[in-house]
Protein backbone atom coordinates (compact mmCIF):
# COMPACT_ATOMS: atom_id res chain seq x y z
CA UNK A 1 0.00 0.00 0.00
CA UNK A 2 2.84 2.39 0.86
CA UNK A 3 4.47 1.91 -2.53
CA UNK A 4 1.16 2.33 -4.34
CA UNK A 5 0.57 5.63 -2.56
CA UNK A 6 4.06 6.73 -3.57
CA UNK A 7 3.48 5.91 -7.24
CA UNK A 8 0.09 7.61 -7.11
CA UNK A 9 1.73 10.71 -5.62
CA UNK A 10 3.93 10.99 -8.71
CA UNK A 11 0.96 10.66 -11.04
CA UNK A 12 -1.17 13.19 -9.16
CA UNK A 13 1.70 15.64 -8.77
CA UNK A 14 2.59 15.71 -12.46
CA UNK A 15 -1.03 15.69 -13.63
CA UNK A 16 -2.08 18.61 -11.44
CA UNK A 17 0.98 20.57 -12.56
CA UNK A 18 0.12 20.39 -16.25
CA UNK A 19 -3.59 21.02 -15.63
CA UNK A 20 -2.87 24.08 -13.49
CA UNK A 21 -0.28 25.30 -15.98
CA UNK A 22 -2.93 25.26 -18.70
CA UNK A 23 -5.37 27.16 -16.50
CA UNK A 24 -2.81 29.82 -15.56
CA UNK A 25 -1.64 30.19 -19.17
CA UNK A 26 -5.22 30.82 -20.29
CA UNK A 27 -5.51 33.71 -17.80
CA UNK A 28 -2.85 35.71 -19.68
CA UNK A 29 -4.54 38.36 -21.79
CA UNK A 30 -1.90 40.31 -23.68
CA UNK A 31 0.47 39.20 -24.96
CA UNK A 32 -0.53 35.55 -24.98
CA UNK A 33 1.70 33.16 -23.04
CA UNK A 34 4.13 31.28 -25.28
CA UNK A 35 5.96 28.03 -24.54
CA UNK A 36 8.77 29.27 -26.79
CA UNK A 37 9.04 32.85 -25.57
CA UNK A 38 8.25 32.50 -21.86
CA UNK A 39 9.91 30.66 -18.99
CA UNK A 40 7.82 28.18 -17.03
CA UNK A 41 8.30 30.27 -13.90
CA UNK A 42 6.94 33.37 -15.65
CA UNK A 43 3.56 31.91 -14.72
CA UNK A 44 4.43 32.38 -11.05
CA UNK A 45 5.69 35.96 -11.24
CA UNK A 46 3.90 38.14 -8.72
CA UNK A 47 4.14 41.50 -10.52
CA UNK A 48 3.36 42.62 -14.05
CA UNK A 49 6.10 44.29 -16.03
CA UNK A 50 8.84 44.06 -18.64
CA UNK A 51 11.60 41.57 -17.86
CA UNK A 52 15.00 41.63 -19.54
CA UNK A 53 16.57 38.44 -18.13
CA UNK A 54 17.35 36.07 -19.67
CA UNK A 55 15.38 37.42 -22.68
CA UNK A 56 13.18 40.55 -23.02
CA UNK A 57 9.45 39.86 -22.57
CA UNK A 58 6.41 41.32 -20.86
CA UNK A 59 5.05 39.24 -17.99
CA UNK A 60 1.66 39.46 -16.33
CA UNK A 61 0.26 36.32 -14.70
CA UNK A 62 -3.07 37.03 -12.95
CA UNK A 63 -3.19 33.51 -11.49
CA UNK A 64 0.39 33.45 -10.20
CA UNK A 65 -0.73 32.24 -6.77
CA UNK A 66 -2.33 29.15 -8.29
CA UNK A 67 0.83 28.39 -10.25
CA UNK A 68 3.13 28.78 -7.28
CA UNK A 69 0.85 26.53 -5.24
CA UNK A 70 1.09 23.95 -8.02
CA UNK A 71 4.91 24.14 -8.01
CA UNK A 72 4.90 23.47 -4.27
CA UNK A 73 2.39 20.61 -4.55
CA UNK A 74 4.42 19.06 -7.37
CA UNK A 75 7.64 19.18 -5.36
CA UNK A 76 6.05 17.78 -2.21
CA UNK A 77 4.37 14.92 -4.08
CA UNK A 78 7.58 14.06 -5.94
CA UNK A 79 9.50 13.86 -2.65
CA UNK A 80 6.71 11.85 -0.99
CA UNK A 81 6.79 9.46 -3.93
CA UNK A 82 10.53 8.94 -3.66
CA UNK A 83 10.30 8.34 0.08
CA UNK A 84 7.42 5.87 -0.13
CA UNK A 85 8.75 3.92 -3.11
CA UNK A 86 12.25 3.78 -1.64
CA UNK A 87 11.43 1.25 1.06
CA UNK A 88 13.39 0.80 4.26
CA UNK A 89 16.63 -0.72 3.06
CA UNK A 90 19.80 1.34 2.72
CA UNK A 91 20.29 5.07 2.90
CA UNK A 92 17.27 6.88 1.56
CA UNK A 93 15.51 3.59 1.03
CA UNK A 94 17.77 2.52 -1.84
CA UNK A 95 18.64 -1.13 -2.04
CA UNK A 96 15.28 -2.66 -1.16
CA UNK A 97 15.15 -4.49 -4.49
CA UNK A 98 11.80 -2.97 -5.52
CA UNK A 99 12.78 0.13 -7.45
CA UNK A 100 16.43 0.63 -6.49
CA UNK A 101 19.40 -1.69 -6.29
CA UNK A 102 21.89 -1.36 -3.43
CA UNK A 103 25.07 0.67 -3.55
CA UNK A 104 26.33 4.22 -3.62
CA UNK A 105 25.13 4.94 -7.15
CA UNK A 106 21.53 4.13 -6.25
CA UNK A 107 21.69 6.12 -3.03
CA UNK A 108 23.23 9.10 -4.85
CA UNK A 109 20.59 8.93 -7.59
CA UNK A 110 17.80 8.80 -4.99
CA UNK A 111 19.17 11.78 -3.08
CA UNK A 112 19.66 13.89 -6.20
CA UNK A 113 16.15 13.12 -7.43
CA UNK A 114 14.74 14.08 -4.04
CA UNK A 115 16.65 17.36 -4.27
CA UNK A 116 15.08 17.91 -7.68
CA UNK A 117 11.64 17.57 -6.10
CA UNK A 118 12.66 19.97 -3.34
CA UNK A 119 13.71 22.41 -6.06
CA UNK A 120 10.12 22.68 -7.28
CA UNK A 121 9.02 23.55 -3.75
CA UNK A 122 11.63 26.32 -3.60
CA UNK A 123 10.55 27.63 -7.01
CA UNK A 124 6.98 27.94 -5.76
CA UNK A 125 7.97 29.58 -2.51
CA UNK A 126 10.33 32.07 -4.20
CA UNK A 127 8.91 33.57 -7.42
CA UNK A 128 11.54 35.00 -9.75
CA UNK A 129 10.53 38.63 -9.36
CA UNK A 130 10.28 38.40 -5.57
CA UNK A 131 13.24 36.21 -4.55
CA UNK A 132 15.41 35.76 -7.62
CA UNK A 133 18.38 34.21 -5.82
CA UNK A 134 16.37 31.49 -4.11
CA UNK A 135 14.40 30.88 -7.28
CA UNK A 136 17.61 30.30 -9.26
CA UNK A 137 18.75 27.81 -6.60
CA UNK A 138 15.46 25.95 -6.96
CA UNK A 139 15.78 25.86 -10.75
CA UNK A 140 19.35 24.57 -10.45
CA UNK A 141 18.15 21.77 -8.16
CA UNK A 142 15.49 20.74 -10.68
CA UNK A 143 17.48 20.98 -13.91
CA UNK A 144 20.92 20.29 -12.44
CA UNK A 145 20.71 17.90 -9.50
CA UNK A 146 17.47 16.27 -10.64
CA UNK A 147 18.80 15.52 -14.11
CA UNK A 148 22.11 14.17 -12.78
CA UNK A 149 19.93 11.96 -10.59
CA UNK A 150 18.17 10.66 -13.71
CA UNK A 151 21.51 9.80 -15.32
CA UNK A 152 22.62 7.89 -12.22
CA UNK A 153 19.20 6.26 -11.90
CA UNK A 154 19.89 4.58 -15.22
CA UNK A 155 22.55 2.60 -13.33
CA UNK A 156 20.89 2.53 -9.90
CA UNK A 157 17.46 1.14 -10.68
CA UNK A 158 16.88 -2.46 -9.62
CA UNK A 159 17.42 -5.35 -12.02
CA UNK A 160 13.69 -6.08 -11.96
CA UNK A 161 13.19 -2.81 -13.85
CA UNK A 162 13.51 -3.81 -17.54
CA UNK A 163 16.83 -2.84 -19.06
CA UNK A 164 15.24 -0.67 -21.80
CA UNK A 165 13.54 1.43 -19.10
CA UNK A 166 16.83 1.84 -17.24
CA UNK A 167 18.54 2.94 -20.44
CA UNK A 168 15.75 5.38 -21.30
CA UNK A 169 16.01 6.81 -17.78
CA UNK A 170 19.70 7.54 -18.21
CA UNK A 171 19.16 8.90 -21.73
CA UNK A 172 16.46 11.28 -20.47
CA UNK A 173 18.91 12.62 -17.92
CA UNK A 174 21.64 13.13 -20.52
CA UNK A 175 19.28 14.95 -22.91
CA UNK A 176 17.94 17.13 -20.09
CA UNK A 177 21.44 18.05 -18.90
CA UNK A 178 22.50 18.98 -22.42
CA UNK A 179 19.38 21.11 -22.76
CA UNK A 180 20.13 22.77 -19.44
CA UNK A 181 23.61 23.68 -20.67
CA UNK A 182 22.20 25.06 -23.94
CA UNK A 183 19.59 27.04 -22.01
CA UNK A 184 22.21 28.61 -19.75
CA UNK A 185 24.41 29.50 -22.71
CA UNK A 186 21.55 31.09 -24.65
CA UNK A 187 21.58 28.52 -27.47
CA UNK A 188 17.94 27.55 -28.01
CA UNK A 189 18.25 25.69 -31.36
CA UNK A 190 15.06 27.22 -32.69
CA UNK A 191 12.96 26.13 -29.69
CA UNK A 192 13.04 29.51 -28.00
CA UNK A 193 14.07 30.21 -24.44
CA UNK A 194 10.97 28.59 -22.97
CA UNK A 195 11.13 25.59 -25.27
CA UNK A 196 14.71 24.76 -24.35
CA UNK A 197 13.95 25.22 -20.66
CA UNK A 198 11.14 22.70 -20.97
CA UNK A 199 13.45 20.16 -22.60
CA UNK A 200 15.65 20.58 -19.51
CA UNK A 201 12.89 20.54 -16.89
CA UNK A 202 10.20 18.13 -18.12
CA UNK A 203 12.10 14.82 -18.47
CA UNK A 204 12.07 14.37 -14.67
CA UNK A 205 8.30 14.86 -14.68
CA UNK A 206 7.72 12.51 -17.60
CA UNK A 207 9.88 9.88 -15.88
CA UNK A 208 8.00 10.20 -12.59
CA UNK A 209 4.60 9.98 -14.30
CA UNK A 210 5.62 6.96 -16.40
CA UNK A 211 7.11 5.07 -13.45
CA UNK A 212 4.11 6.04 -11.35
CA UNK A 213 1.71 4.50 -13.85
CA UNK A 214 3.92 1.44 -14.25
CA UNK A 215 4.26 1.00 -10.49
CA UNK A 216 0.52 1.28 -9.85
CA UNK A 217 -0.22 -1.19 -12.65
CA UNK A 218 2.31 -3.72 -11.34
CA UNK A 219 1.07 -3.43 -7.75
CA UNK A 220 -2.54 -3.86 -8.90
CA UNK A 221 -1.55 -6.95 -10.89
CA UNK A 222 0.23 -8.48 -7.90
CA UNK A 223 -2.77 -7.77 -5.69
CA UNK A 224 -5.14 -9.50 -8.13
CA UNK A 225 -2.78 -12.45 -8.40
CA UNK A 226 -2.56 -12.73 -4.61
CA UNK A 227 -6.35 -12.59 -4.25
CA UNK A 228 -6.78 -15.22 -6.94
CA UNK A 229 -4.19 -17.46 -5.29
CA UNK A 230 -5.86 -17.06 -1.91
CA UNK A 231 -9.24 -17.93 -3.43
CA UNK A 232 -7.77 -21.00 -5.10
CA UNK A 233 -6.20 -22.03 -1.81
CA UNK A 234 -9.53 -21.78 0.01
CA UNK A 235 -11.20 -23.77 -2.76
CA UNK A 236 -8.59 -26.54 -2.46
CA UNK A 237 -8.94 -26.57 1.29
CA UNK A 238 -12.72 -26.83 1.01
CA UNK A 239 -12.50 -29.65 -1.48
CA UNK A 240 -9.99 -31.61 0.59
CA UNK A 241 -12.32 -33.45 3.01
CA UNK A 242 -14.82 -34.45 0.35
CA UNK A 243 -12.03 -35.79 -1.80
CA UNK A 244 -10.79 -37.97 1.07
Amino acid sequence: MKERIGYAAWIVGVAQFFVVQGIVESAWVRPAYSWARNNISDLGNVHCGLRTWPEPRYICSPEHGLMNGSFIALGVLLVVGFVLTGGAGGAGGAGNGVLWRGGRVAVSAWMLLVSGGAGFVLIGLAPTDAHKGLHVVGAALVMGSGNVGLVLAGFGLADRVPRPLRRVTGLLGVVALLAFGLFLSGHYLGLGMGGMERVAAYPLLFWAAAFGVRGCALRAGRTRAAVAEAGAGRARAGAGPSGG
